[in-house]
C-alpha cells in the first residue's frame, strides 16, 4: 500500500494505513525531483509531501 499526501493530510493517510494493515507505516518525504512533479495528494489533489506504506 502507498499513500501520496500533501502536508495537511499527513495525519490522516497514516491513520488510515494503520487502519487497513494493523502495523506502524513508514513514512517517507517525496524527491523533490521528477516523482514530486507529477505526485498528487490522495485527498485533495495539491502535490505530495510525503508517501505513506507499509
Amino acid at each position: 500500500m502507498k499513500i501520496y499526501c500533501c502536508d495537511d493530510h499527513v495525519e490522516l493517510a497514516l491513520d488510515v494505513a494503520v487502519d487497513e494493515t494493523g502495523q506502524f507505516p513508514v513514512l517517507e518525504r517525496v524527491e523533490k525531483d521528477a516523482e514530486k512533479l507529477s505526485t498528487v495528494c490522495e485527498y485533495c489533489k495539491n502535490n505530495a509531501t510525503y508517501m505513506v506504506s507499509n
